[in-house]
This record gives structure tokens, sequence and C-alpha cells, in this order.
């Protein structure tokens, strides 16, 4: 990304909330470019004028789950588009349908009561940008204790990979925060791959498979 604010846009059916997500984002450095109180007035702001990241409300209107399906169709109208959504709660359920439906790039799933830290916002919307996943970290807690047995195939160190994989880290990002080397992580990888049985000549991207694996509930 260039030197330039991260440019995004809002959409909240909360007008208090909205208001004060405002604040904090230009706070962090951030230009709010458009703010909407639905998914239908978002998607026709953002046809005028593509941000970097939409932010959006899990269960606001149109819908009972209006977010999750404003960030559908606009995954599909601009993919190059971040897509962050907000939640009260951690379901699982909702994060394994932006998954499947979206795939991992780009896309951030946070609870609103623990986004207001400015920096941690601003590196979390500039990670999305660059095509990272930012999840919370409460929720990859609790759907790896809810995990699949298959996960037991797997050692300490690769469990650990695997969540580091699963935070939306890369190879560089977990050897640093592991302290390990790059080639190192790239192993656990290899056999984290091997041991959850997905084939190298798969069409769909490994990586997200394996993060999948991870969070599939009970």
């Amino acid at each position: 990304m260039s030197d330039r604010p991260p440019r995004v846009a809002i959409a909240d059916d909360a007008a208090l909330f909205r208001e004060g997500l405002r604040l904090l984002l230009e706070a962090a450095d951030v230009e709010v470019v458009h703010q909407a109180r639905d998914g239908t007035e978002l998607l026709s702001m953002v046809d005028a004028d593509v941000p970097d990241v939409a932010i959006l409300d899990i269960r606001m209107a149109p819908y009972p789950e209006g977010g999750l399906d404003t960030a559908e169709t606009l995954r599909a109208r601009y993919p190059g588009i971040g897509i962050l959504v907000l939640s009260q709660w951690a379901e699982a359920p909702h994060l394994m349908r932006l998954l499947r439906r979206l795939g991992s790039r780009g896309l951030g799933y946070r609870l609103k009561d623990h986004i207001a830290d400015v920096d941690a916002l601003r590196t979390a919307l500039v990670r999305i940008i660059a095509g990272e996943t930012v999840l919370e970290p409460e929720l990859i807690d609790r759907l790896a204790a809810e995990g699949p047995h298959e996960l037991d195939r797997l050692t300490g160190r690769e469990r650990e990979v695997l969540r580091a994989m699963a935070e939306g880290r890369s190879n560089e990002g977990i050897a640093e925060e592991l302290h390990l080397t790059t080639k190192t992580v790239e192993n656990n990888i290899a056999r984290i791959f091997t041991k959850l049985d997905l084939p190298s000549d798969t069409s769909q991207n490994r990586r997200v498979l394996a993060v999948l694996r991870y969070f599939r509930s009970r």
C-alpha cells in the first residue's frame, strides 16, 4: 500500500456506534469515505467509489445476517476489496461461512468490544489491505478447543504453526512469532498438509483448507 491513509467504508445500523467508529478510525489516520446504515446503502456508495476496506456489522439490515450477505456481494463485485466484519459475539458458523465463500485473503473478523485500540485497529486494516487474514484471537482459541480429532495427529509445534496460519500470518511472520527459521516453518507446514490429508494437486489453496480444518466445529 502507498503512504496514503487507508480508505474505508463503514456500515452499521446503529448510528451511535457508527459515529464512534468513525472518530476512532480518524484518530488512527484512516480516511472514512462512506458511512451507511445498511447493506443496500453501502453497496450503492461503494459502486460510486470503491474503498480499500469495507467494515461491516454482521447483524445489520436488510437481512438478519445482512453484513455477511453484503460482504459476499462486495467481494463478488470487487475481488480486491478488503472485508472487516464486526460482531458482538464470537460466532464460529459466521466465520466458517466467510472463509468458505470469501476465502481467507484480505479478510478480518473482530469483536466490537475489542477494536478500541487505535494502533491495533490501523494495523489490522493495513494487514487486510495487504491480503492477510485478521481474526479474533478469542474465536481462534475457542474453535481450536472444539476442533476435530484429526488435529490430534499434529505435534504441539505443528499446532502452534497452524494456529499462527489461522491468524493470517505469513511464513516469515510465523517464524518471527515462534522464534523459528523460515525453513523450519515451511517444513512444519508441509507436515501439516500431509497429516491433514491435503493433496498437493488440489486446485484449492491448501493453506486455506488447513485453516478450515482448524476451524471446523464438532
